[in-house]
């Protein structure tokens, strides 16, 4: 199975710029998208083969994720357990032998002027992902704004502190590995230094100036099925690169 995350930063503007050319050569069994920006009529893209699932927010052009799943899943939520509904950033899909958790993690902001919801939507997904696992393994992926540690951005000495690598929100994605969680990326290649996210400003993606903030975390009994996760750097069309994971 093929599965790919990618935050899009705008689906109907990605649309524009060859998503749907790399969709139909992915052919990829789960395709799950983040920043989607857009309520579900707003977009003509329903390809043949797939089930389709939008959650968006309440505000227009803002936030929303989306998921493309080739087997109908056994059952669909949005947001965590009946809450964090209002912005549209999570979708979760069961499956036979796993939970599929697609999700937008919210920005702390500058000044991390979020960090307090930032904070209680980390425990909440936390508790979430673990009340899951006892039934059966997860996938949980997307657009996570965190780079964990300093090999996951450029520049970490200037960014310390900064929305993205803050303390606080490296500590709570410690937390969630500590809580039986594997980054499949940085478990398969422990040195290698790639990025999924660019800046727009200052030909950051030209210079490779980026940070991986998208990932494929999964519960740690699952990683024996893993067979890859890999970055798609190549792939333009977003400030974001999609991600993969590849299991049995």
């Amino acid at each position: 199975m093929k599965l790919i995350s990618w935050n899009v930063n705008g689906f109907r503007a990605c649309l524009q710029k060859g998503f749907e050319d790399f969709f139909k050569a992915a052919d990829a069994d789960i395709f799950c998208l983040q920043e989607t920006k857009m309520q579900p009529d707003q977009a003509d893209f329903t390809p043949e083969g797939y089930h389709i699932y939008f959650h968006s927010a309440i505000k227009k052009g803002y936030s929303g994720t989306a998921v493309f799943s080739k087997t109908e899943p056994i059952s669909v939520n949005y947001g965590i357990n009946g809450t964090h509904l209002d912005e549209g950033r999570v979708i979760t899909c069961e499956y036979e032998d796993f939970y599929f958790v697609c999700c937008y993690v919210p920005n702390a902001q500058d000044g991390l002027k979020r960090i307090d919801y930032r904070m209680e939507f980390e425990d909440d997904m936390r508790a979430y992902l673990s009340e899951l696992d006892k039934k059966k393994p997860v996938i949980y992926c997307g657009d996570l704004n965190v780079a964990h540690e300093e090999i996951d951005l450029k520049n970490p000495k200037t960014n310390r502190g900064n929305a993205g690598f803050s303390d606080e929100e490296r500590g709570k994605f410690t937390e969630l590995l500590g809580a039986g969680f594997a980054d499949t990326f940085r478990r398969l290649y422990p040195d290698t230094v790639t990025y999924s996210w660019w800046s727009y400003r200052f030909k950051a993606r030209e210079k490779n100036a980026g940070w991986r903030i998208d990932y494929f975390v999964v519960s740690n009994r699952f990683m024996k099925r893993v067979k890859d996760s890999e970055i798609l750097t190549d792939v333009m069309g977003s400030d974001h690169c999609p991600v993969m994971l590849t299991i049995e």
